[in-house]
């Protein structure tokens, strides 16, 4: 028996700060047929909230140290100010959405990052996803939409990758359902040179992936992107797309397909 489809949207932070991308975006979202989950981040607001909070924003290879001020301004911005906006605005379009952490219903747990050359603080690599409990609130036709926060089972929330969130989402749920992971970002898809929005590599394996890899034709951004979309597919995941907003409405313009 075919199992039934399961669309799961991640949206990038430059389209989170821009009002009118987002409302276009979520309208689009909006009218995407079918079960579907939204992941999404907020790393460009929470810089700003601290900021006015006079709370240092600490960065390292692109890769934000999570003290315990810094946990609180995460919580704070990605699990109220962005989750609540996009909520509320998904309400107004009729969709049935419900906020969620990785701390509601237990549902994506995650481990303190070892320290090794780097103390990232409060910063969770995911070990588990309740997908059944999450496939409940599918089942009673919510549509889920999660912020980039877990926690470790022991009362610990923790700033977890949005990307690696999606992807594990994806993994666990591929268990129930034929799964199509998106990433929408600002650009085109996955370009040969990042200076030109028009080189999108519209197709692109595992093998094209360690080749370009290897020649340094991705920017550090994209690298653990692919490598979440690559590791999604190995899992299980049915099709991995990374393209503009527009992408999970309008499938003739350009983007990137990727496969194993």
């Amino acid at each position: 028996m075919a199992k039934e489809k399961l669309s799961i949207v991640k949206i990038g932070g430059n389209v989170i700060e821009d009002n009118d991308a987002l409302n276009t975006f979520l309208e689009h979202f909006s009218k995407l047929e079918g079960n579907k989950i939204l992941v999404h981040g907020g790393g460009k607001r929470a810089t700003s909230v601290a900021a006015k909070l006079g709370i240092e924003s600490k960065m390292v290879n692109g890769r934000r140290i999570t003290d315990a001020d810094t946990l609180e301004v995460i919580t704070m911005v990605y699990g109220g100010l962005v989750n609540k906006n996009i909520v509320a605005k998904l309400q107004a379009l009729s969709v049935e959405s419900i906020g969620l952490t990785g701390a509601d219903v237990n549902s994506i747990r995650s481990v303190k990052r070892p320290v090794k050359e780097v103390d990232f603080g409060f910063v969770g690599d995911v070990k588990s996803v309740a997908y059944q409990s999450i496939d409940k609130l599918i089942k009673a036709h919510f549509t889920p939409v999660f912020c980039a926060i877990t926690h470790d089972g022991n009362g610990q929330l923790l700033n977890t990758n949005a990307d690696t969130i999606a992807s594990e989402l994806a993994i666990g749920l591929s268990k129930l359902y034929e799964i199509e992971l998106t990433y929408c970002f600002e650009k085109n898809g996955v370009l040969m040179s990042v200076d030109n929005d028009d080189s999108v590599i519209e197709y692109m394996d595992s093998g094209t992936y360690q080749g370009l890899k290897g020649n340094g034709v991705f920017h550090d951004g994209m690298l653990p992107k692919l490598e979440n979309c690559f590791h999604a597919l190995e899992q299980g995941v049915s099709r991995v797309f990374i393209g503009n907003p527009l992408i999970i409405s309008n499938k003739e313009q350009k983007f990137t397909t990727l496969y194993l």
